[in-house]
């Protein structure tokens, strides 16, 4: 037999991401002299806080060890700790430390679904789930949100609709990536009603909990007992200390046997970073209201100046962000693919153009989000207004010669 091997049927079917996918031409502006606003990716600009640095380097070892499959005691201890601050108790024994918020996502995944299975997800919704529901074999089957109420949950008939019998789990992000919406309590109370009714689980995205604006205050699935046994929480360090590279998430639930099907994976892939959970042990036990606040309140000024420059801007449509750093947004095109490609490609204002995540790739369904971008307000305030006001003459420059 001659030829290449086929590659796998996963390998070809996995996305594309529509956050990094346009990076060569980021890349090639940059190559001739154009400056790149980046709100297409959610990296926080703020320092990572020194608390982290002075752990990792105060247990630089002459051995950097394998730790616990689970994750250190510490740090597992540390969260509870951090739970316990808005009054949700959990136990260690309920927490596992994973490579990321993504590890802890496509652990849940794994760990409630069988290949072929389905997981009811609202879109639109963090591209990656794509991706982790490929890798598990699990099929999404996507329940449209709508920017017009601000992407809060649809009719309860048009959840149920979607499910089958082979329907496993509901999955939500709270607050939302990528529309910076939060559930209300009602609407988190009518989705542990439906994993109830229907003998699902409820797994909840709650890596930006922290990020509630105008004194709104996040509800966890955590707080509500009578799905104790069905649901799963997925956090990351990623956003709340402002440590993407540290790679260092968690998941939790309270249903022994879940937890150990957890454990039997993390068994396989050893163990999550060593040093990184020194350090964010250190800052879970040592950081305050006050670092929590003042972070909030940054984000919170970057989405006002975002509502500042683009809210009323003719044929631009949201409704205000309420949490996380993300705003999803109409915009007067019919492929904002290619407007965020032309926008690397040809426009540029004093030597400065702004890139975008192009809302397509959020969703499940062919054909949604054609017309939506997504924004991570992540800059600080001057070059986000700086980013803002060339993302405006672009628009308008690339209606006028496309209309």
């Amino acid at each position: 037999m001659s030829g290449n091997p086929a590659i796998s049927r996963r390998g070809m079917d996995i996305q594309e991401s529509p956050i990094r996918k346009l990076a060569p031409l980021a890349a090639a502006a940059k190559k001739r002299g154009i400056r790149v606003h980046h709100l297409n990716i959610g990296q926080p600009d703020i320092p990572t806080p020194i608390e982290f640095w002075d752990a990792v380097e105060s247990n630089m070892k002459g051995v950097l060890a394998y730790g616990p499959s689970n994750g250190i005691p510490e740090l597992r201890e540390a969260i509870c700790s951090y739970y316990a601050r808005s009054g949700i108790h959990v136990a260690s024994s309920q927490v596992m430390i994973t490579t990321g918020g993504s590890e802890a996502v496509l652990f849940a995944l794994m760990a409630t679904c069988d290949p072929g299975d389905e997981v009811i997800c609202f879109e639109p919704f963090y591209t990656n789930y794509n991706g982790f529901a490929t890798i598990a074999g699990v099929k999404l089957i996507p329940v449209t949100s709508r920017v017009e109420n601000g992407f809060h949950l649809p009719p309860s008939e048009e959840i149920t609709s979607g499910i089958s019998e082979r329907t496993r789990a509901i999955l939500i992000c709270n607050p939302n990536n990528p529309t910076g919406t939060i559930f209300t309590d009602d609407e988190l109370a009518e989705l542990a009603d439906i994993a109830m009714e229907r003998n699902l689980f409820l797994l909840a995205d709650e890596v930006y909990r922290d990020f509630a604006f105008d004194g709104r205050e996040h509800s966890s699935i955590l707080e509500f007992p009578a799905i104790a046994d069905r649901a799963v929480v997925m956090d990351s360090i990623s956003k709340r200390f402002s440590s993407c590279g540290a790679r260092l998430g968690n998941v939790i639930t309270r249903n022994e046997e879940l937890m150990s099907v957890f454990m039997k994976f993390g068994q396989a892939r050893l163990c999550p970073p060593t040093l990184s959970q020194y350090g964010a042990t250190e800052m879970y036990k040592l950081l305050t209201d006050d670092y929590y606040n003042t972070m909030v309140a940054k984000y919170q000024r970057r989405r006002d100046i975002l509502m500042e420059e683009l809210h009323g801007e003719e044929g631009i449509f949201f409704l205000k962000p309420e949490g996380a750093f993300y705003a999803t947004m109409r915009l007067p095109v019919d492929d904002s693919d290619d407007f965020a490609a032309w926008m690397l490609r040809e426009f540029s204002v004093d030597g400065w153009t702004t890139m975008v995540a192009p809302a397509a790739g959020f969703y499940a369904t062919p054909g949604m989000g054609m017309d939506e971008i997504r924004i991570a307000y992540v800059l600080e305030d001057e070059k986000m207004r700086q980013a803002l006001d060339i993302l405006k003459k672009g628009i308008r420059k690339y209606v006028s010669i496309n209309q």
